[in-house]
């Protein structure tokens, strides 16, 4: 039976926004050993982390799924679960990302920051293919457990990555996350306007948040 809140909600300090971990794990697992879930998207070896002093997201679709990857030393295949958020349109607020890469002469961060001096960066069409997500989070008009494909999303599932359209899935018409920190695998866009952007590569382990700083 579905599960439907109307209205405004809020969720303090959760991981995976919206997905019910338990079932959205046996989900994952259960796909993939029946050949559920498409993987043919690729991701390179690493995830990256993602923080952002808030994303403001409109009509977001969400379901779980698997991206089909690389080991980073060895190059064999490897599926990486993931939980893709799709909005619409979402305006993020000083957003930084961050990729640690080993190197001969040591640690290398790339680093990316935008959206800080007083405008936001903003996103259409876009993906994210998640693997862990903290945030605080106010939800508008959700409904959980909604099929995936069931043809009244306003943000369509991404490309490749559904191969059954009954799979569970969840909608807001708006999703407003603060204070977030995120790992994930990919990002994807029609468009990413990031005013006022600065890239750096940077010596040694800078990543845009440490690990301790999430409880």
């Amino acid at each position: 039976m579905s599960s439907q809140v109307r209205g405004g909600t809020r969720w303090k300090r959760f991981a995976l926004v919206m997905v019910p971990s338990i079932a959205a794990t046996a989900a994952v697992g259960v796909g993939l050993a029946q050949g559920a879930l498409a993987a043919s998207f690729s991701v390179s070896g690493q995830d990256f982390k993602v923080s952002a002093d808030s994303l403001v997201g409109e009509d977001l679709i969400q379901y779980g799924s698997l991206s089909k990857g690389k080991e980073l030393h060895t190059g064999k295949d490897v599926y990486h679960p993931v939980t893709i958020s799709g909005f619409s349109k979402a305006t993020i607020t000083n957003m930084c990302q961050s990729l640690v890469t080993p190197t001969p002469l040591g640690n290398i961060t790339l680093q990316l920051r935008t959206g800080n001096k007083g405008e936001a960066a903003v996103a259409k069409n876009i993906y994210l293919d998640v693997a862990e997500l903290d945030a605080d989070a106010e939800f508008t008009d959700l409904d959980i457990g909604v099929a995936v494909n069931d043809g009244s999303h306003t943000t369509k599932p991404k490309p490749g990555t559904v191969a059954d359209g009954a799979m569970f899935s969840q909608r807001a018409k708006t999703a407003k996350l603060t204070n977030v920190k995120q790992k994930a695998w990919a990002t994807t866009a029609g468009t990413f306007t990031l005013p006022d952007l600065k890239l750096r590569l940077l010596g040694g382990d800078k990543p845009c948040y440490e690990d301790s700083e999430v409880k």
